[in-house]
């Protein structure tokens, strides 16, 4: 009895500390996802962010942060499916798992640019982000690239996961370039 009162009061905790993590105010997602590549996109992955938010700069942060975790879960999908894959398929599937890898690694240099944004380097860092989120994009054109290589079709499934994943990071890529100090 004892133990199963401990556990209510362990799940009530925890359940009013996630409550208690802010999302970003819908005006500033609104505004800032208004003229992006993608704005529902953009207005549904960011309104449901859980985390800090309260300026373009940790709205830039955080879609970063979203991308990183698409990209992760992609990858790992991606690496999962190579096991069911046919022969001309898992040459294709293994390149565009390590493909979106190398996307996760991009942002995530991205995102460590992004947190020490200083007022002397601040175009310099903005380069860096903008070409390393960029790269994070042409990684995930080629992945689906690879399929039509070896003469497939994308499937379907992939298709949808990569191309989420663009659309994501795409919108990433715009709240970056609205960034204008440090």
């Amino acid at each position: 009895m004892a133990a199963c009162i401990f556990f209510f009061f362990i799940v009530l905790a925890h359940s009013s500390f996630a409550s208690a993590i802010p999302s970003p105010s819908l005006e500033l997602v609104q505004t800032s996802c208004q003229h992006a590549t993608f704005p529902k996109v953009c207005v549904n992955t960011l309104s449901s962010y859980k985390g800090p938010v309260s300026t373009p700069r940790e709205l830039a942060q955080a879609a970063i942060r979203v991308s990183i975790s698409r990209a992760t879960k992609a990858s790992e999908y991606l690496s999962s499916l190579r096991k069911e894959a046919n022969e001309r398929e898992k040459g294709a599937m293994k390149d565009c798992a390590s493909q979106i890898a190398d996307s996760v690694d991009d942002l995530r240099k991205t995102l460590g640019e992004l947190k020490e944004l200083k007022r002397g380097t601040f175009r310099w860092q903005m380069s860096n982000a903008e070409t390393w989120v960029s790269a994070a994009l042409t990684n995930e054109d080629t992945c689906l690239d690879g399929f039509k290589e070896v003469g497939g079709m994308v499937p379907s499934n992939v298709k949808r996961k990569v191309t989420n994943l663009a659309k994501v990071t795409s919108n990433a890529l715009y709240l970056i370039n609205r960034l204008d100090h440090p």
